[in-house]
């Protein structure tokens, strides 16, 4: 089995799919997932009145466009700053970091000219560590492998 990833859920999700509608995600339109049982479970939460965690194996195809972010850099916050601004990106599979309301409310500051690029580096230091991974194609979901899924 491969690395163990989770998607939370109102509902049971053995054939994953990509959602493109709704808001601008951190890194675009697809099917999100995470490495960090908590955050799966924090996700699920907050949809329906079922919430559900969806645990799949993960293998990496080396095939693929994958775009791998370890931290929060410059790179990560330009992208997902055109992510949620709708502008498309060519990657099949994207991880890192995310952009929770708190990180976003401070990104959006940073638009806005309220605080500058070092202010917002040094407001999202001490956030708690997040992933998030986007499969984005068709292609990127036959890496997922649905395994079982719980209720909370």
């Amino acid at each position: 089995m491969g690395e163990v990833l989770y998607h939370g859920s109102s509902f049971k999700v053995e054939k994953p799919k990509i959602l493109t509608s709704g808001f601008y995600k951190d890194f675009g339109y697809g099917f999100y997932c995470t490495n960090i049982e908590k955050q799966a479970k924090r996700w699920a939460i907050v949809k329906g009145k079922r919430h559900v965690v969806n645990v799949y194996s993960y293998e990496e195809n080396k095939e693929l466009n994958i775009l791998n972010f370890n931290d929060m850099t410059e790179e990560w916050l330009d992208f997902v700053i055109n992510c949620r601004r709708g502008i498309e990106h060519s990657y099949d599979i994207v991880s890192g970091p995310m952009a929770d309301d708190t990180i976003w409310d401070y990104i959006e500051d940073y638009i806005e000219g309220k605080i500058t690029r070092e202010a917002f580096w040094v407001l999202v230091k001490f956030k708690y560590p997040t992933h998030q991974i986007v499969f984005a194609t068709e292609q990127a979901l036959r890496c997922l492998t649905f395994e079982r899924s719980y209720e909370l």
